[in-house]
């Protein structure tokens, strides 16, 4: 069995803890990642030596474990058995008391067999999500479980049990009522990663955890697309996280929730629906952030995309049109790479369009990079003169007017960029801009 890069320290501590007539399996994800044939996950040891024990045995040894005993021996998990000390009963019985079936097996080192008591390998096989023995006792004892077992339907591509499913129905209040924002936080964070997060969010969504979640998303699942859309506003939604990088989260994130604002913008006009100004219908979408307790800088990063992602460019877009986007995009901390992603994303959300070809976003890049390297004033403070040698020119205070001046001289530089030198910037303020 593969253990990664802890290997050795794994094999130590079971070597030690059998040495003293103790027993010791490797548990959790590193078996179920192995029966997947998939790179190795963090490597737990479950034993029936007690956590004195564990401590007596090895130095740098610290207890982090708050509702059982587990302690940390060279950076590796060993948790003590819960169940009792019935050499009968272990390790099922700490088994039993474990989320799901998939995460319920054990495997021993010193025989190379599989404990399997409650069917994991079968579920794993055949990609169901189970709760181990009764899913009510499991839920109560941490309403996380709920989003956890969403995330591990998603990542396996599978579906959740009858009876898990049935429990999850019941018990989804609870999510909202007894877990904290930044654990469910973690969770969204970690489905990010997936192939396809959609498949997550399905699972919230048919569970009806997504609407105690991310409502603002989950409303938009019987919201139409309009008609620029082959699809609902939710479907896009999913189609445009898939799309975006899943090593970038909170990117990612950004997509699912990009469009969440149509349904507060949605209007009926001329007879058609429409969502003008979507973009700037941010307040679901940050009252669930913070719900969620993102950081304040995630927060920002999150709705700068969602407020930028409609600002057009296209092959027509003029040059002073360019830089407005680029003076834009900087003045909401977003890069232009960051802009086109999104933009790609979201064309190949739609359902009713062609996404963009290669030479589509060739044409989009290279209008940017030529006013990029065309060291074009991107913000007020890339002025070739200060707002000390606007009062010293014109003999002002300090003062609101002084920025004032700043901001028309940036529209003149934004208008052309050759304004931008000292000298022709003392011009203009002389001839009263």
């Amino acid at each position: 069995m593969n253990l990664g890069s802890k290997r050795a320290q794994v094999l130590d501590i079971i070597h030690i803890l059998g040495k003293k007539g103790y027993k010791a399996y490797i548990v959790g994800g590193a078996v179920r990642d192995y029966l997947l044939n998939r790179p190795p996950g963090d490597a737990d040891i479950l034993t029936d030596a007690p956590a004195a024990v564990i401590k007596a045995l090895f130095a740098q040894t610290r207890q982090v474990g708050k509702t059982f005993p587990v302690c940390l021996v060279n950076g590796v998990e060993v948790a003590s058995c819960r169940a009792g000390k019935n050499s009968d009963s272990f390790p099922a019985a700490d088994l039993g008391l474990r989320d799901f079936t998939i995460n319920s097996m054990a495997w021993d080192l010193v025989s190379g067999t599989l404990i399997d008591p409650f069917n994991g390998k079968k579920d794993l096989t055949e990609k169901i999500i189970r709760f181990t023995r009764d899913p009510g006792e499991r839920i109560l004892e941490d309403p996380l479980r709920m989003v956890r077992a969403c995330r591990f339907a998603g990542q396996l591509d599978g579906s959740l049990s009858g009876e898990t499913l049935a429990a999850i129905l019941m018990y989804a209040p609870l999510i909202s009522e007894k877990v904290a924002g930044e654990r469910i936080q973690m969770e969204v964070i970690k489905a990010m990663a997936m192939e396809k997060p959609s498949r997550f969010f399905l699972s919230l969504r048919a569970t009806g955890l997504l609407a105690r979640i991310l409502p603002c998303l989950d409303r938009c699942a019987v919201l139409d697309g309009g008609p620029h859309h082959g699809e609902t506003v939710f479907e896009h939604s999913l189609m445009v996280g898939d799309a975006l990088p899943a090593n970038r989260p909170i990117f990612r994130l950004a997509g699912f929730v990009h469009d969440a604002g149509k349904f507060d913008a949605a209007r009926i006009k001329d007879g058609q629906l429409t969502f003008a100004g979507h973009e700037t219908h941010v307040d679901a979408i940050r009252t669930d952030l913070e719900a969620l307790r993102f950081s304040t800088r995630d927060q920002a990063h999150m709705l700068a995309l969602v407020r930028a992602h409609m600002r057009p460019l296209t092959e027509k877009t003029t040059p002073k049109a360019v830089r407005r986007l680029l003076a834009m995009l900087d003045s909401y901390g977003l890069s232009f790479r960051d802009f086109l992603r999104m933009r790609i994303a979201d064309k190949k959300g739609n359902l009713a369009k062609q996404p963009y070809t290669l030479s589509d976003i060739r044409i989009r890049l290279a209008k940017i990079l030529r006013e990029v390297s065309g060291r074009t004033a991107l913000n007020i403070n890339d002025l070739d003169i200060s707002g000390t040698d606007i009062m010293d020119l014109l003999q002002m205070a300090p003062g609101p007017e002084v920025g004032r001046i700043k901001e028309r001289l940036f529209e003149r530089v934004l208008e052309d960029p050759s304004l931008n030198t000292r000298q022709l910037l003392e011009q203009l303020l002389k001839q009263g801009v």
